[in-house]
């Protein structure tokens, strides 16, 4: 599974952690798409609510990428945001 976590830091004040686990919590929100799952605790949910997660694989590398609605900025790597 994907753990996907906020965390306070960043150059933008948080940042998105992405973590593989094989354990889920059980106060963990499970996202569960064709043969993806992500995992996602309640505190980190708040801040994701209406996120789009997607894999992306571009010029640049591969990399998870989080469209977030609250976000009031981010960073040019797109793993830190304000709100």
């Amino acid at each position: 599974m994907l753990r996907v976590s906020v965390e306070g830091g960043g150059c933008s004040g948080f940042q998105y952690k992405f973590d593989i686990t094989r354990e889920r919590e059980a106060d963990d929100i499970v996202i569960a798409e064709g043969k993806a799952t992500v995992v996602i605790d309640p505190v980190s949910l708040e801040f994701m609510s209406g996120s789009n997660i997607d894999f992306v694989d571009d010029l640049i590398g591969a990399s998870f990428r989080i469209e977030n609605p609250h976000a009031t900025a981010s960073c040019g790597c797109g793993t830190s945001f304000a709100l």
